[in-house]
């Protein structure tokens, strides 16, 4: 999503969306002579061709009401460049200037959508509508009314998590407005009208239908949780209102899935439920806390489910607790399944980030798990989130470990070449220096890895080490022949691999059991 070539698309531009609105009258021509029967017929054709209750004729005197409330929105960027054109390269040191060293700036701009909430001049946008990335600053912020009227904006707050960001202008007059609505009422097939700024032409209003509530990407992170449309959303839409035939905001469009770049109609919108109350908190200079657990977590897949003879998708799977948080304190414990969190279901249109982060700190909190297939309930004082930095910091460590030296992989078992489609044999202290881990650490090593096989699919490789399989600890080759041999016994289709590499956490990856 932070680059224009990835399937999921957020712009830094402005937000519409847009579908061709169907219902218009249709008048027949028959070519026939005038008469009673046909005028008879003609009408009931267009009684038939009328639109139904609900679906408007036009949206015109909807649109000339709330077309003065949405704004463009720009930004002047400096972005710092280096004098050397061949710095970051093999021969950037051949050319005088050191690599990263010196260099001047350029201007660049960026473009968006954004809607006014106040008579006193407060705008709403998404946060990357008017964020920098990489080595640019941001040195002026610019809105633009319907009539062309621009005024210097003042950022009052952000807040990257759940990309939004709040804007304050001044005139001499109050300002057009809009108001949230109640985006929980919103129903599949509802209609939706967009207003914004696509590709820098300006107010551009389009309409369409929601597609799908509760929508989760399976980007992850807490707010992962949409309005779908089939309105067209493209470049410079982002930040813009979805406005429900009241003429209420229920959704600020945000992202596009496309294979191009361009709308292929599957697009989203943040709720209004979800914005409306971090929008104020913004507004009103207070801090925006959310709830956090401390583990890292994986959705339950159909090999995950597989591997721990679960219902699909129903709860995610804990990859990882963190030493010292609300989820250690409480007995969670990696391999866990949560399955209801404060008397929520875990679900992937409700999942568990979302109900933690919407869940006030030092908040005590039920937790359903599924542990070794019991059912375990554990009681959270919930924690406050840390920063998306903090965050990053903690995630897997996918980096490829180094190789090591040719070892004799007779030792290991043929069974779990065809079962697992690897090789493996014992750890010992002088192959765990040569792939960097402890050297008591207890397991076994892949020696090969079968390409074709689930193994290899799941990004396991030589030198990543087993713990344990269906959390029972393996140290041997034998010791995964007699697990695998077990989960045959027991009709499973999977198993679940605890797989450590060099410095990172152990992470679980659920491999799919070979055919006889």
């Amino acid at each position: 999503m932070r680059d224009e070539e990835d399937m999921y698309v957020r712009y830094a531009y402005a937000v519409t969306s847009a579908l061709l609105l169907g219902g218009s009258a249709v008048v027949l021509a028959t070519g026939q002579p005038l008469g009673a029967q046909v005028a008879q017929n003609d009408q009931s054709a267009m009684m038939a061709a009328a639109p139904r209750p609900g679906a408007p004729m036009s949206f015109a005197d909807l649109t000339e009401q709330l077309q003065p409330a949405v704004v463009n929105i720009s930004t002047r960027q400096r972005v710092r460049v280096p004098n050397n054109p061949f710095a970051g390269t093999p021969f950037g040191g051949l050319f005088g200037a050191p690599e990263g060293g010196g260099g001047g700036t350029r201007e660049a701009q960026s473009l968006g959508s954004g809607f006014i909430i106040s008579a006193d001049g407060y705008v709403v946008t998404n946060n990357h509508v008017i964020a920098a990335e990489g080595n640019a600053s941001v040195e002026s912020i610019t809105v633009t009314m319907p009539d062309g009227t621009e005024y210097p904006a003042r950022l009052i707050g952000r807040d990257p998590q759940s990309d939004l960001a709040v804007l304050k202008i001044s005139g001499t007059k109050p300002f057009p407005f809009v108001r949230f609505g109640d985006s929980t009422k919103a129903r599949v097939g509802d209609w939706i009208l967009a207003i914004g700024n696509p590709f820098g032409l300006g107010g551009t209003v389009t309409s369409g239908i929601i597609s799908a509530v509760y929508r989760n990407t399976g980007q992850g992170g807490a707010y992962d949780r949409y309005l779908q449309t089939d309105a067209a959303i493209n470049r410079g839409n982002s930040g813009g209102p979805m406005f429900d035939l009241n003429g209420n905001v229920i959704g600020i469009n945000n992202a596009i899935i496309s294979p191009t770049g361009g709308s292929v109609g599957i697009g989203f919108a943040i709720p209004a439920e979800v914005a409306a109350p971090i929008v104020e908190k913004l507004r009103s200079g207070a801090a925006i806390e959310r709830g956090y657990l401390g583990i890292g977590i994986n959705p339950l897949t159909d090999d995950l489910a597989a591997s721990l003879g679960l219902p699909k998708k129903r709860g995610e799977f804990v990859q990882r607790v963190e030493p010292g948080e609300a989820a250690e304190k409480a007995g969670i414990k990696a391999g866990d399944v949560v399955v209801s969190v404060d008397g929520k279901d875990v679900t992937p249109e409700q999942t568990l980030s979302f109900i933690v982060a919407n869940t006030a700190p030092g908040k005590r909190i039920p937790i359903v798990l599924v542990r070794n297939g019991e059912r375990v309930t554990v009681t959270a004082t919930v924690g406050k989130r840390p920063s998306e930095e903090e965050l990053n910091a903690q995630a897997f460590n996918p980096e490829a470990a180094e190789d090591f030296s040719d070892q004799d992989e007779q030792d290991s078992e043929q069974a779990t070449r065809q079962a697992l489609g690897m090789a493996v044999t014992e750890l010992t202290p002088q192959i765990a220096r040569q792939i960097g881990v402890p050297a008591d650490l207890k397991g076994v090593v892949v020696a090969a890895v079968d390409p074709s096989g689930d193994s290899a699919t799941k990004g396991i490789r030589r030198g990543d080490v087993i713990l344990s399989i269906n959390n029972r600890p393996v140290v041997t080759p034998a010791d995964v022949d007699r697990v695998i041999a077990e989960a045959r016994a027991a009709n499973r289709e999977a198993v679940l691999l605890r797989v450590q590499r060099r410095a990172g956490q152990p992470q679980f990856l659920p491999v799919r059991l070979r055919t006889k």
